[in-house]
């Protein structure tokens, strides 16, 4: 006897429809922009950093997740002992304090950083503490300035500071310019390291600046 209706249907197997997940909604909110400080490091008459500086600064400044602030040691008095209640330190201190990251533009002076820049970053703190940092160098010769970078990793490891890997380098910084004297003269080549190295500097300054609104950084 074949079944009844009923009976068929007690015997049909019943089928849950998993429900598809929804992402969420991106957030309306956007971050606020990284506040950047440009440390022109070199102060020397004839210098190229104004150049070197000036480029970056615009590439930078092109960006809408940043903000640019330039501390030049040329143009910047720099404290003349290492007392937090020199004048002079306190009357810079705010402005590096602001920052959430740095950005260093360093040459190569015999195999190592200027003597204005050491002092610069001697004379401070807690203003570099940790925050991450970017490094643009350049040198008469091939070696770009790299070897001043190296010691700059180690200088602001000491204030538990975070240098960023990729760096933007001009080796034979002579020869980056063009027939007019326009710097750089590869102006492409040099915007894509500087956005690499920026990308990287605002993905620490982020992460940092929300760790540090969790739990304050121990050292």
């Amino acid at each position: 006897m074949p079944p009844s209706s009923s009976q068929a249907l007690a015997h049909t197997p019943t089928v849950q429809e998993t429900p598809v997940p929804v992402p969420a909604a991106p957030s309306a909110q956007t971050p606020a922009p990284v506040r950047v400080t440009l440390v022109v490091g070199s102060a020397r008459d004839g210098r190229l950093a104004p150049d070197v500086a000036a480029w970056f600064t615009r590439v930078a400044e092109a960006r809408d997740d940043l903000v640019v602030d330039v501390v030049d040691v040329a143009k910047t008095p720099l404290p003349a002992s290492l007392d937090p209640d020199d004048p002079v330190a306190r009357a810079l201190s705010p402005r590096l304090a602001a920052a959430e990251a740095f950005v260093v533009v360093v040459p190569e002076y015999n195999r190592s950083v200027p003597g204005t820049l050491k002092t610069l970053i001697d004379s401070f703190q807690a203003e570099w503490r940790a925050k991450p940092v970017g490094f643009v160098s350049y040198g008469l010769s091939m070696a770009g300035g790299v070897r001043a970078v190296e010691h700059l990793r180690q200088i602001f490891a000491e204030f538990h500071a975070v240098g960023m890997k990729d760096i933007v380098s001009f080796p034979r910084i002579l020869e980056h310019y063009d027939a007019d004297g326009r710097f750089p003269a590869d102006a492409e080549g040099a915007g894509g390291a500087a956005k690499l190295m920026l990308n990287q500097l605002l993905w620490w300054a982020r992460a940092l600046r929300e760790a540090k609104s969790v739990h304050p950084y121990e050292y």
